[in-house]
């Protein structure tokens, strides 16, 4: 079966290289290439760490990285996510110095490009803040209708946000950029903490991965295994449980395989004034919308998710091949 050809958007700190790494072991995924942005880290750490994950993982050199923006549309940034990810948004986890380059375009130059190039047949995956692809359409609104989908992680439906009572950390990080992509036209899937928090990494679940995963892996699996660790104990400290949330990681999955989820078609609205609702995702939930912009995740599988997460990066045949079969 074809690929899917896809450009993933991140900010770099644990679940994002977990996102990468999946996308880079599935045999699913075509990688049109991959653009940063400030969130969990400055966008140059996010970039220095994007470029040290593609190493780590032996990928192709030809897959391209795009460093973009390093703060909101209109606000101030607010500073790397360290209670969570750590000084260099890896759980202090030390790489070598990267031999790899990101290029010299600046991301939303890079995503107008390629969708041009590519109308109809690539997948957006943005896993941090939406402001390189609001930058994007800016400059060229017609890309929304060029896009074969947009799927993001982010938002809360019917859940607490994570950052504040009712907002999500991606969307509240940038709320006028996650404005622009909503009111865009563009086909929205929305992977929000409605489901993300359903899919909790455990112990186990490593342990799993070691056992499932070849000699040849083992680098990659120490890595997984120490910034998981870390990741875990943050949860712990933070929000009252040992292990995380599958964040990134789900939204890629469900680019590719839909079914992992049900989604309900909502209006998103986003709150971009509010001194404590910025940054909320909106959708009423009193009555269907005659017009709806986004599809969001409601429920999801996450045992399948999450047993075919380690399945992909312990070297596991493709999702695809798994089907055909």
């Amino acid at each position: 079966m074809t690929k899917s050809r896809m450009i993933i958007d991140v900010d770099t700190g644990i679940d994002d290289a977990l996102a990468l790494l999946f996308a880079l072991k599935s045999g699913d995924i075509q990688l049109e290439g991959i653009t940063t942005v400030f969130g969990n880290v400055s966008v140059e750490q996010a970039t220095q760490n994007t470029l040290q994950v593609l190493e780590l993982a032996g990928a192709p050199a030809d897959i391209p990285v795009a460093m973009g923006a390093g703060r909101p549309l209109f606000r101030e940034w607010l500073g790397p996510v360290e209670h969570i990810h750590g000084d260099n948004g890896i759980g202090g986890y030390k790489l070598p110095a990267p031999k790899r380059k990101p290029i010299e375009e600046h991301a939303a130059d890079f995503i107008v490009r390629k969708v041009n190039q590519h109308k109809q047949e690539l997948t957006l995956v943005f896993v941090g803040r939406l402001t390189n692809l609001a930058i994007a359409l800016a400059k060229d609104p017609s890309i929304a209708q060029k896009v074969k989908r947009l799927v993001l992680m982010g938002g809360a439906l019917r859940v607490p946000g994570n950052v504040t009572p009712v907002s999500e950390a991606n969307i509240w990080g940038d709320p006028e950029a996650a404005h622009r992509v909503f009111e865009s036209g563009m086909p929205i899937t929305m992977v929000g903490l409605d489901v993300t928090m359903k899919t909790i990494l455990q112990e186990e679940h490593v342990e799993q991965l070691k056992r499932q995963a070849s000699a040849d892996d083992e680098p990659m699996v120490s890595f997984v295994e120490q910034i998981l660790e870390y990741y875990f104990k943050a949860y712990e400290e933070h929000n009252g449980f040992y292990g995380s949330p599958l964040h990134d990681p789900m939204a890629v999955a469900v680019a590719v395989d839909p079914t992992l989820v049900d989604t309900e078609d909502h209006l998103i609205k986003i709150e971009t004034k509010g001194k404590l609702s910025a940054g909320a995702t909106l959708g009423d939930l009193r009555r269907e919308q005659a017009v709806t912009n986004a599809s969001v995740c409601v429920r999801v599988d996450s045992e399948r998710f999450i047993n075919h997460f380690i399945d992909v990066l312990a070297g596991s045949p493709s999702l695809q091949s798994q089907i055909c079969s």
